[in-house]
């Protein structure tokens, strides 16, 4: 939402108006992590969320850590990477990725849609991490601006990190916004 204060007067051609964003968050299992471009840590956790028949659904990244917190996660998530595909939920896209890699093939359709050359592999994680994320909109069931770190979730298990737990708003006529009624235009 767009709006100005009270107080304020109407100001023509200047940026004086606030941006006033719904903030939501959301419980997100944490199933993988990207290297950071600069090779030292990392640079986003892959995000997760379980559908109504249990399958875990890739719905965005958490990035914008600082250099020495990338340092620290890659530490922190060491453990975690050992034995991680045995029972990951995406294993097969994890396998078919090294494969490719190894061959040093690009993954079909693993590309960047906003760059080409972006490295796009990552590394599994054992399925044991909850993390709260900010998300500003879920579209086509991804969050569809990127998502802020807050803080590890210990007291939630990843079965507990689901779609139903998103407070996602519902699309609202632009007439009904500004109290006009719909003229059919």
């Amino acid at each position: 939402m767009i709006a100005k204060r009270l107080t304020d007067p109407y100001t023509p051609d200047k940026r004086t108006l606030v941006k006033v964003k719904h903030r939501r968050t959301a419980d997100c299992v944490i199933a993988g992590y990207r290297i950071h471009k600069d090779g030292k840590g990392v640079g986003s956790l892959l995000l997760g969320l379980f559908d109504d028949e249990g399958s875990l659904h890739h719905v965005g990244v958490t990035a914008s850590f600082t250099a020495a917190r990338r340092t620290e996660l890659l530490a922190e998530l060491e453990p975690l990477t050992h034995d991680a595909t045995a029972a990951h939920p995406w294993r097969d896209w994890a396998e078919f990725m090294a494969a490719a890699v190894e061959q040093g093939q690009r993954m079909p359709g693993g590309g960047s849609r906003w760059n080409a050359g972006k490295d796009l592999s990552w590394v599994p994680l054992r399925i044991e991490r909850v993390a709260e994320v900010t998300f500003g909109q879920l579209q086509e069931g991804r969050f569809r601006h990127g998502s802020t770190f807050l803080r590890w979730r210990p007291d939630r298990t990843p079965e507990s990190c689901r779609y139903d737990q998103l407070d996602v708003a519902s699309p609202v006529a632009f007439s009904a916004v500004v109290g006009r009624p719909n003229d059919g235009a």
